[in-house]
């Protein structure tokens, strides 16, 4: 296991991360153009699309990039884009949990709500990319708790480190408090093998993880229901 990983978004909150003492963390990985927020992060990871402009100009000794071509294997892995949300946060917390195998997934800048007026993103406005019609992200909330609850099978807690309104349904934790960080949750192995048997019987496949190439083979209504279905598991999983 890898300790902890702190995965930084483009939040407007993401820069209250720029101070945190890096010895808290084994690894922070840096989503699009957060790289911005702190120069010490191991890793950056971006679409197959990402402008090269917003590349880091400088990259350090030991400081590696996460294209398409590393996270989509990782991905499918764990189901795959349409089941874990075509979302950067998502699919760097899952290229993370299989790749560094974290004891602990912290996420600051990853909240996925955007104001109506005001800075949207850290470095002001932009692409509200949760927010699109899209049929992966049809439940944000449902990804989170899939995610949260398939890192709590491995041991891995996923925590959110905002005390802002967020999307994300991980437990909330103070940056100072990583180091005690533990699953304090877990659904039964079986109720999480019912839901990924469901997701397979569904036979939604993108190897390439262009699921939008698979459109007409895709019903969004079988995806909400596998969506709500793991939201209703993560939420028995938090009953006292």
């Amino acid at each position: 296991m890898a300790g902890t990983v702190l995965v930084i978004g483009s939040g407007p909150n993401a820069p209250v991360a720029k101070d945190w003492d890096a010895k808290l963390f084994d690894h922070i990985v840096v989503i699009n153009n957060a790289w911005r927020v702190r120069p010490d992060w191991s890793h950056v990871i971006y679409p197959e699309d990402f402008p090269e402009d917003r590349y880091p100009p400088v990259m350090a000794s030991g400081q590696t990039v996460i294209r398409y071509t590393e996270y989509v294997p990782q991905n499918n892995a764990f189901g795959g884009v349409l089941f874990a949300g075509g979302t950067m946060a998502f699919t760097a917390g899952y290229w993370a949990l299989g790749a560094l195998q974290p004891d602990v997934l912290a996420f600051i800048g990853c909240d996925m709500v955007y104001p109506k007026q005001g800075h949207t993103h850290f470095y002001g406005t932009g692409a509200a990319d949760p927010l699109r019609d899209d049929v992966s992200l049809q439940n944000l909330e449902g990804k989170s708790a899939r995610l949260a609850l398939l890192a709590a099978q491995v041991g891995c807690a996923c925590v959110n480190l905002s005390s802002a309104e967020s999307r994300l349904l991980f437990p909330r934790a103070d940056v100072k408090d990583l180091g005690e960080t533990r699953v304090n949750f877990a659904a039964a192995q079986s109720d999480v093998e019912v839901l990924r048997d469901a997701e397979t019987a569904l036979g939604y496949s993108a190897p390439s993880g262009r699921y939008w190439e698979i459109l007409d083979q895709i019903d969004p209504k079988e995806l909400a229901a596998i969506d709500r279905r793991w939201l209703e598991l993560f939420k028995r999983t938090q009953s006292p």
